[in-house]
This record gives structure tokens, sequence and C-alpha cells, in this order.
């Protein structure tokens, strides 16, 4: 019979059961589903036959006793923050406290500690000093060497070196994790597992670290040298983007954070099969009374198709944690979960999403797996689309009339973002685009430009803003054949590494001459293990070595993000304001007529 992995020791009595296995920590209510992290581990650790209690959401203000509730168990703790990073989830770009959060039934705040992979994984070795806690999730994958923390706004050691954690399983888990629990399992100690792919761990001594690491600057001479964090974020990024990549070091102190390389690319067959684990696809009823968890409701009628981004977009940590290699589900698979949702009860007709990380990068890999292995390019589509690329678009075309032709499926939406810099003359982009905009959009489908000046874009590693007005083009040509009224809306952030004041009034010139007032809008956040983010703390560019302007005050960067509200009253006093204070009252009459 089906059942919630256990969240109370009473449902762990009712198993039968004498000892947990593992006990897996986490930040976030517990969602059995495939979206959610901690319910793929605890399920993928199931069916390999380990007894697997989650302790979601622990009280670490009290006497500690949910950490304590399941005993120690037999193999090891592993500890997560959740499906978010702990800061970006408590705290606006402006550095304010959020008043909700949306792993959290209710959407309630206040449920996890800030940087909650460090309390949690304290707290473990506090109680149970011998028993090995693995730490992982994005918090942690993120963190795995030193890194700018722009909450604190200073350099970060390793998360290794701030923790007791024994290691660090970065990326997508489910394989490495495996191996963790059998290697434990057999008896062998936890140092055994430093030899495994995809984990991170500490030595005294380098003679130990095997496979010729390279040797990035340490800890201390980035934390004189921003020149230096640079250097190492340069080498990072190239040989994250690898398929076959080195062994990284970073000396703290007297000792060495070791990253290992990663697995090979999880294939299809992998992934259908942690798709395919038996998941209730519903949070736990223990919080039933406590409201709806507004995560799982976002993504409850939605398909996922894929991991991992090609993209390379400077501010987005997917590929860094998911990998650039696109790892995709089987059609099969994809069909079965349409199937199951349409069984629910609750289902009542209309699928959310279609898509992943991209709306349309499933199936996408290189043409010869050689050339793949021994490149080390940060996209696949940008500057240009590579020529080894399969960017076929027909599969997925195909797939959006399969599913949408499933008897119970009323309407079915591309929630995700559609990459337009991967259509091309002969691989169907254009036609699975114009599938979308006619059947698969509710009126408004939205895309990601991110800015209008192409100097900025550049940064960004996003297309000119060129690719936006074709697709607006051909977006309005659709809609003007087919006699719909639909919208297209675009996806802007300010402040972004390269970004001046004047590129933003660009922006909002831009903007008002095309008609639009902005909805989809973001201030950049700095977040650990992306390129913007290095641009931010060094100002240097990482790729060219080369200075670059960063927006980093509180002042500067309210200026940028109140350009997106140039169409509102009482936002143009401020705009002229600031525009008037950085010689550019140019753009005073152009924005507001009749202004000087």
């Amino acid at each position: 019979m089906a059942h919630f992995l256990p969240i109370t020791l009473e449902e762990v009595k009712r198993l039968g059961w004498e000892q947990v296995d593992v006990v897996l920590v986490t930040g976030d209510a517990y969602v059995d589903h495939p979206s959610f992290g901690t319910a793929v581990i605890g399920r993928t650790l199931e069916a390999a036959g380990y007894k697997v209690a989650i302790i979601p959401q622990p009280n670490w203000r009290d006497d500690l006793r949910d950490f304590r509730k399941f005993g120690r168990p037999r193999l090891f703790f592993g500890v997560t923050s959740g499906a978010m990073d702990s800061m970006v989830n408590h705290y606006t770009a402006a550095r304010r406290l959020r008043h909700d959060d949306a792993y959290t039934p209710g959407g309630q705040a206040g449920f996890r500690p800030d940087r909650a992979t460090y309390v949690y994984s304290r707290i473990l070795k506090q109680i149970y000093p011998d028993v090995p806690v693995i730490i992982a999730g994005i918090e942690a994958s993120m963190r795995r060497l030193a890194h700018y923390d722009y909450w604190d706004d200073k350099l970060f050691p390793s998360i290794l070196i701030d923790t007791p954690a024994d290691l660090l399983n970065y990326g997508m888990g489910e394989r490495t994790t495996l191996k963790i629990a059998k290697m434990l399992d057999e008896g062998k100690g936890i140092e055994a597992c430093n030899e495994l792919p995809q984990v991170v761990w500490v030595s005294r001594n380098i003679q130990s670290i095997r496979n010729n690491p390279i040797e990035l600057h340490s800890f201390e001479e980035c934390q004189k040298s921003k020149r230096c964090e640079a250097e190492n974020y340069q080498v990072i990024e190239r040989e994250s983007n690898k398929i076959e990549c080195a062994t990284l070091v970073q000396k703290h102190g007297d000792r060495y954070v070791v990253v290992n390389p990663p697995e090979p690319p999880m294939t299809t067959d992998e992934v259908d099969a942690s798709f395919d684990l038996p998941y209730l696809r519903l949070p736990h009823p223990k919080y039933k009374k406590r409201g709806p968890i507004p995560a799982f409701e976002m993504i409850r009628w939605s398909v996922n198709t894929h991991r991992g981004c090609f993209g390379g977009c400077s501010f987005c940590t997917i590929s860094a944690h998911q990998g650039k290699q696109i790892a995709s589900r089987s059609e099969a698979s994809i069909l079965n979960e349409v199937n199951l949702i349409t069984q629910d009860s609750d289902f009542h007709g209309v699928l959310t999403d279609l898509g992943g990380p991209s709306a349309n990068m499933w199936r996408m890999k290189g043409k010869k797996p050689d050339l793949c292995r021994r490149c080390s390019r940060y996209s696949c589509s940008m500057p240009t689309l590579c020529k080894n690329l399969d960017s076929d678009h027909r599969p997925m075309t195909a797939l959006l009339r399969k599913v949408n032709a499933h008897p119970k499926v009323k309407h079915l939406y591309v929630g995700s973002g559609i990459r337009c810099d991967l259509f091309a003359d002969g691989n169907g982009g254009w036609e699975y685009f114009k599938q979308v905009v006619l059947n698969h959009t509710s009126g408004r489908l939205k895309v990601a430009p991110e800015h209008t000046s192409d100097h900025v874009l550049a940064l960004m590693r996003k297309p000119s803003f060129s690719l936006f007005k074709e697709t607006k083009r051909r977006f309005d040509e659709i809609c003007k054949q087919a006699g719909l009224r639909y919208q297209l809306i675009p996806y802007f952030i300010s402040s972004h590494p390269g970004c001046r004041l004047e590129d933003m009034a660009q922006l909002a010139l831009d903007m008002k001459q095309m008609g639009y007032r902005l909805e989809q809008i973001q201030d950049f956040t700095p977040t650990p293990m992306t390129l913007a983010t290095e641009m931010y703390y060094t100002g240097i560019d990482p790729t060219t070595m080369k200075p670059v302007y960063v927006a980093t005050t509180p002042g500067d960067k309210a200026d940028q993000r109140r350009l997106f509200f140039f169409y509102k009253p009482d936002q143009q006093r401020d705009i002229i304001a600031s525009l008037r204070k950085h010689n550019l009252t140019h753009f005073i009459p152009k924005l507001f007529p009749g202004k000087r």
C-alpha cells in the first residue's frame, strides 16, 4: 500500500521499523512529488531498500526535540536547506525580510533559519557527533568553494569549512547518494566516500588528492585580492562546463577543500526511473489544517520534461547545479505522468506547464557526443548556436500535440521560459513557437529578453534585443492571422553588472515606444557561484578579466529599478531627479513630454 515517507515517530512505529537507515532534514515542508528534492532522494533510497524518514522544517530554537525524534540513523543524516537557498528564500534584493515562504503551509515565513544547511548540520553534529552528516541541495551545492555572500557583503569560505558536515554531495544527487548509502551499509567509513564522483570533501594533505587536481587560489588569497577570486571563477566555470573535468582544490588555512568531478550526465532511463518512483504527489496530510503550500500549488498540474540547461546565462545557477547537459525523460514517461495527473479527483482539465528549466530544450544534445566531451563552451546557444547541437523542435511540437490530445486534458499551457535563441532555419523552432502561441498560452505569453541594451545583454550572455523585436513581430503576425488579441510579456532585470542608469533610461524609453507598461521585472540579486555575482563582487568580468561597472549602493539600485515604472505618476519626480543628478537630462522630455 502506498504511503508517505514517515515524518513522525508514530509513522515509523506503524511501519514496524526499529531503526531508520537514513534521516533527511530539510528546510521545506514535505511534499511527496518529483519536483521536490527531498522527496526524490527519499524515494530513491527507499527504492534501493533503505528505511528513510524525513524531518521537515525542524524547530531549531527550542530543546531540539525534532532533531532527536528518530534517534540515531544507522547510516547517515542528509541535510538540505530545501528547494531554495535559505537566504534567497528569506530576503529581497534590497535585503529586506520577506513575509512569506512558498515552501511552507499557508505560505508562512519563519519556519527555517537563515543559512539553514549550516544551522541543521551543526545541531546534528552536536547531538550525534559520530553519525555522518551529508549536506546537499542548492544552498550547499553553490557554496562548495569560497564564494561571495551578498547578505553579509563579504567572501565566505567553502560551506564545508564553516560547518561540521562530513561530505557535500553537489548537483542532482540521486546516484551519488545511493553510492554513499551502499558504502556505509557495507561498513566502510565515511572517508572512503571521498573517492566518489560529485562529492566535496576536506583533506589535510594535498598529496592525498589524486588525479592531478587543479589548485585554485586559496581562500586567504581571494580575501586579499578580488582578481584572484575572478581568476578562480574562470577556472571553476570552465571545468564545470565540461563533461569530463578536473578535480578542483582550494586551500583554506591548513586544509584543502576538494571538489571531485561530477557523475556523467544521467541517461534517459535513469531520469525516467527517478520520475517514475511511487510519489503520492501531495503534501504530507499533517499540513492539511495549516493551509496550502504555494510552491506545490504552482507546480501541481505541471510536467517536467528534462533537467539541465545549456543557456549559460550569467545570473543563473541552473547549469552549475543541474548541469549544462540536458538529461531528458522519454516520451512514454512524460505521457505516463500526464495520465497519472488526469486521474487525480481534483484535476479539472488544465495542465499548467510542459517544460523544465527551459520550455524548449527537451531531447537537445550534441550530434557527435565525442565533441561534447571535449567542449568547455559556457553555452550551446550563445553567442551563436553550436553547429554540433541537435536543436530540432519537431519532437517537442509532436509531444505538445499528444499531451493535448489526452481525453481528460482540456487545456495545456507552456509556462516555462521559451528560448527563442534556439530557433533556426530548418529546426522547426518557429513552428513550435506558433504552436505554443495558438494552442498553449492563456493569452499572455512570457519571454525573457532581460534587457534592451546589447552591451548589458552581452554581459548577461543573452542575445541581442533585436531577437525580442523579431519574436514580437512574429507573435503579432500569428495573432493577427488567427484573430487573437494576445500579449507578449517581456521580463527584465535592473542593476545587473554592466548596467548603468543610462541603460535603464534607454530601456524605459524603448518600452514606452513599444507601448509596454512593465509587470515582469526583477532587481538583480547576487547568489553564489554565478558569473554575474563574481562581476558584482570583484568589479571584473572573469571571462575577459576587464573591469565592469556595478551598481552596488541601495540608492543606485533603487534609481535603476524605478525606471521600470516610468509610466506611474508617483514615480515621475524621483526619476527626473535621478536623471538630472547623472546628467541624463536628454531622456526627460522623451519619457515625460513637456518636462525638462
